[in-house]
């Protein structure tokens, strides 16, 4: 028999023996923490103050500004529309190009219209013959008041004669009674009435005659009168004419053409329209966002279709009200169920042509988005 034991046990406890003590689970979990460890903080810390620095320095550049997203390229459209109707004969091939103030786009053919003139003028013309003959008419007045007050010199002249001589009698009859006989003193009596009668007959046809005279200058002024009122008719056709003619009031690009060359038109149907050249932003800032505004405030402006593009701009004008008050029905707030809602402002923004790109060199019209940006401090 061996002296040696053959258990097998006897080698397990030979390598449980010849295992490290560091192997052992429960000093692995004996380890120090991340947490306790000094890089770990100084890593946090920095990470944790360099976004602090940086939120604190966005909010110091971001409170410089205010903007926001509702608001529009804008301005003023010109509608052109004719006063008078007729069938358009001549239409500019103008569409969406530039034109000047004065540039001839239609031309519209009224029936009637060429003959209203001819006879406006016809009327002028018979109006200043009776001014003429009016004229004619003082003229003539005049001369029959010199010849009647010639023609009475010697019926005035005879009576003032016959008087003297009749006062000179009846003087030698109370002198004298038989200086002058009865018949004689008759007879100069008689005289005296029949010369008075003459004179007061010649002085009525002086009168008349100067009645005259009045009567041809009123006749001259009524007639001067005729001839303003056929001039005014005259130039009431001539500016008919003109309507026919439509040119553009403004320089602009015209856009929305609806008729053409033979069409029948009335007084107020839009032939076309013109954007003018002069353009505007008008942005709707909400009134919490007005506090610091200002007329002349810089603005960056940035339209949605040319986003490479920055445009430069101003303040112009900051409406006195919210859009919501110019509405065709105006809110009415006096209800039990009002709920608070921040309103917007309309403010107008002008484009800087001189510090910027000028809007007028890219196809930027009304009703384009636009992202203005208003530098407040």
């Amino acid at each position: 028999m061996s002296d040696h034991n053959d258990n097998p046990n006897d080698g397990q406890n030979a390598a449980a023996a010849d295992t490290p003590e560091d192997n052992d689970p429960q000093d692995a979990s004996k380890k120090p923490s991340l947490f306790r460890k000094p890089l770990f903080w100084i890593i946090l810390i920095g990470v944790v103050a360099v976004l602090v620095i940086g939120g604190v320095l966005y909010w110091l550049d971001a409170r410089q500004y205010e903007s926001t997203d509702d608001a529009f390229v804008d301005t003023h459209i010109v509608r052109l529309a004719p006063q008078v109707a007729g069938t358009l004969v001549q239409v500019a091939d103008l569409d969406n190009r530039h034109v000047q103030a004065g540039r001839l786009l239609a031309v519209i053919k009224a029936s009637g219209r060429d003959a209203q003139v001819a006879e406006a003028q016809a009327n002028e013309q018979q109006a200043r013959a009776q001014f003429a003959q009016a004229q004619a008419q003082v003229t003539a007045a005049i001369a029959s008041q010199t010849q009647a007050s010639a023609q009475a010199r010697v019926p005035m002249a005879a009576a003032v004669k016959a008087q003297q001589d009749l006062t000179r009698y009846e003087a030698l009859q109370r002198l004298d009674p038989n200086a002058v006989a009865g018949q004689q003193l008759d007879q100069a009596r008689a005289t005296a009435r029949q010369t008075a009668a003459d004179a007061a007959a010649a002085r009525e046809q002086i009168d008349t005659a100067a009645a005259q005279v009045s009567v041809a200058r009123r006749q001259v002024g009524a007639a001067k009168s005729v001839i303003d009122a056929r001039r005014a008719q005259v130039d009431q056709a001539n500016v008919t004419i003109g309507d026919l003619r439509l040119t553009a009031p403004v320089s602009g690009q015209v856009v929305n053409r609806q008729v053409n060359v033979g069409s029948y038109v009335g007084p107020g149907t839009q032939l076309m329209a013109i954007v003018p050249d002069r353009m505007w932003v008008t942005a709707n800032f909400k009134e919490t966002q007005l506090t610091l505004m200002k007329i002349g405030q810089p603005v960056d402006i940035h339209v949605d279709a040319y986003p490479g593009i920055d445009f430069k701009g101003h303040i112009d004008s900051i409406q006195r009200g919210a859009g919501q008050a110019f509405a065709l029905l105006p809110p009415q707030n006096a209800t039990g169920n009002y709920v608070k809602v921040v309103q917007r402002v309309p403010v107008r923004i002008v484009f800087d042509t001189q510090n910027g790109p000028d809007p007028r060199r890219y196809p930027i019209g009304p009703g384009m988005s636009v992202v203005p940006t208003v530098k407040v401090r």
